[in-house]
């Protein structure tokens, strides 16, 4: 079972989200802000990480850098309302995989994570 991570500060984006995934066959964590976000990396090695990049404590910038850092292969995909090109520049320096923006489809979001983990 492929391992997601979904890291928001948005209580309702957590939740459908979480639900989403988890309808989908994933093992699914949750984390409110990068620090929280960080440690279940440590503990869980999730394969894709879904990020929210304005949140508090850790920006998600810093989170994918930290991330990339220690492991390569493990899949980052940014979502977030940040939809001017230098924050996308910005967010595929920082090492994304794939760079979507709020408003966005659900479908759309699990046909990209399920071509990104094959």
């Amino acid at each position: 079972m492929s391992k997601i991570l979904i890291v928001d500060d948005e209580p309702n984006i957590l939740l459908s989200l979480e639900f989403l995934f988890k309808k989908e066959g994933f093992k699914v964590f949750i984390a409110r802000d990068g620090e929280e976000a960080l440690g279940i990396i440590e503990e869980s090695g999730p394969e894709l990480v879904i990020l929210d990049i304005m949140m508090p404590k850790v920006d998600g910038y810093e989170v994918c850098k930290h991330l990339k850092k220690k492991n390569r292969e493990t899949k980052v995909i940014f979502l977030t309302a940040k939809s001017k090109q230098q924050d996308i520049q910005k967010g595929l320096e920082a090492g994304a995989d794939l760079y979507l923006t709020k408003p966005f489809s659900t479908k759309d979001l699990v046909a990209k994570v399920k071509a990104l983990m094959n």
